[in-house]
């Protein structure tokens, strides 16, 4: 990554994190979006990990910008050491897209929101899966088009900034190929939901699939347009 390109990021992190209501709920979620433990961020900021735990539930006062940071820097410079991946994948996202009729629509969440909420308002059925999670945002994908069209490094883009996010793949038949299609990258996404299909038609091999992965299955029988207008309304 370019120094330009470096700080950039720095500066989506930091702001997002200085300026959300939750600081410490966005600051969690960007150091596990970077697979940074709390011992491993404490060690490279010489404190304690329970100091990290404290800022993250909100026990302790939101930290300065300068804290801040320094805690982005560290978390940056963690991923650094370990070959930039994640600085890749997020620092991608700042300089290119993808066409809008492959992501028909992609939203952040200022705060986690329960995925519950998210189910519900798209009168989504579950079919595997823990519900009792917090998602930082959605992106509702033409399962075709990503699927034939999108290369592997394409295809991680879809997750925004957090793979803490549903996706929602639009008119399926079976859910299998969205499956498969994640399986063989290697980010995943907390939930995907299945839109245009009921529970009977979804494909035997999805639910083994997502409980190796730990991600959660919902379908949806609304069309498209609702899904995204109801989904921009909750």
């Amino acid at each position: 990554m370019t120094p330009g390109l470096r700080n950039r990021l720095a500066e989506k992190m930091a702001g997002e994190i200085t300026l959300s209501d939750s600081p410490g709920q966005v600051f969690r979620k960007w150091r596990t979006g970077f697979s940074i433990s709390q011992g491993q961020l404490a060690e490279q900021l010489a404190v304690s990990p329970s100091l990290i735990s404290d800022y993250e539930s909100g026990r302790r006062k939101s930290p300065g910008t300068v804290i801040v940071a320094r805690i982005v820097e560290s978390l940056i410079s963690i991923d650094e050491s370990r070959g930039g991946n994640n600085i890749r994948k997020y620092g991608s996202l700042l300089v290119t897209g993808i066409a809008d009729d492959v992501v028909l629509d992609i939203h952040e969440y200022a705060e986690p929101v329960a995925l519950t909420s998210l189910i519900g308002a798209i009168n989504g059925v579950t079919i595997c899966g823990n519900t009792g999670q917090t998602i930082y945002g959605y992106t509702v994908v033409n399962s075709i088009r990503a699927i034939m069209e999108l290369s592997a490094e394409e295809f991680s883009r879809i997750y925004g900034w957090s793979t803490e996010r549903a996706l929602i793949f639009t008119e399926v038949s079976t859910g299998k190929s969205p499956l498969v299609a994640i399986r063989v990258t290697p980010f995943k996404p907390r939930c995907v939901v299945l839109q245009g299909l009921s529970r009977e038609k979804v494909h035997p091999a999805v639910v083994p699939m997502a409980e190796r992965d730990r991600i959660t299955v919902a379908v949806t029988e609304l069309a498209v347009d609702e899904v995204i207008r109801n989904l921009r309304s909750a």
